[in-house]
């Protein structure tokens, strides 16, 4: 099938949040290349049929950046842009987890294996808010938790606390490819997910909620999530830059007692107990 790829400058600090806003508007993946001057050139992949004019104005706006940038639109083969993903997707190996593709090899002594290949979903876990939520995990799930991953996009963090010992665990996209993917990507690691849109979630309180997402939707999300927390309950939020932790952060604090956790490439993870 042919794709579509959007290319575009943006300023250095800018690159991140775009990436990530143009992969939760419909974006397919996103490299960054020349990271290292301050210009960034941005290169978004489209299925053809797309709009990715359109979905670049809703990524610009959704990240409050200037909707005037110049961008050119171009027809990528198949065998170019899946050549690309891989060669930009590397494994990462925490503490207990490794989160790699099918086609790396994972290392004789890792202890939990975690498989996501580049797809239709975001999150492979090599991004640094994936890479922060993970932390969270392995630092906080000790077993038998009952877990919400709320904006699941790939699957990976529900299925990363899965192996580590959650008992019950709850993905919730209002993609339903997201959704589809998490069910598949479950499967694929022999991991008890249950995967659902929004408005299918069953009501219930969490031990532990995660969401890595973006700070305007965690922002307006504040009253879902907290609904679904007890005392107690253990809160971690990413996909926020340093500069915007004090803002997610006063959304959650009628519910949580919040503080910024972790730091990650001017990414802040948020994290609290439930009142």
């Amino acid at each position: 099938m042919p794709w579509l790829a959007l290319r575009l400058e943006v300023e250095a600090g800018a690159a991140e949040a775009l990436s990530d806003a143009l992969l939760e508007a419909g974006a397919q993946s996103v490299s960054v290349e020349s990271p290292e001057g301050p210009r960034t050139v941005l290169s978004a992949l489209f299925a053809e049929g797309t709009d990715p004019a359109a979905t670049l104005r809703r990524a610009l706006q959704s990240c409050g950046q200037a909707p005037d940038v110049r961008y050119a639109v171009e027809p990528v083969p198949d065998d170019d842009w899946v050549r690309r993903s891989q060669a930009q997707f590397t494994p990462i190996a925490l503490e207990r987890l490794w989160v790699g593709a099918s086609w790396h090899q994972a290392p004789a002594d890792a202890k939990l294996v975690v498989r996501i290949d580049p797809g239709l979903a975001f999150g492979t876990g090599s991004h640094p808010t994936t890479k922060l939520v993970l932390r969270f995990l392995e630092r906080s799930l000790r077993g038998g938790e009952r877990l919400l991953d709320y904006g699941c996009g790939s699957g990976v963090l529900a299925i990363a606390a899965a192996k580590l010992g959650a008992s019950q665990i709850a993905a919730v996209d209002i993609d339903p490819q997201a959704v589809s993917v998490t069910h598949e990507n479950s499967r694929a690691n022999r991991a008890a997910v249950d995967a659902f849109l929004p408005e299918a979630l069953p009501p219930g309180r969490y031990d532990v909620i995660v969401a890595n997402i973006l700070a305007q939707p965690l922002i307006d999300l504040a009253p879902v999530l907290s609904a679904h927390a007890g005392q107690g309950t253990r809160l971690a939020l990413a996909g926020i830059l340093q500069s915007q932790a004090a803002d997610v952060a006063k959304a959650y604090a009628g519910r949580f007692e919040m503080h910024v956790a972790e730091l990650d490439e001017g990414w802040a993870l948020l994290a609290g107990a439930g009142r």
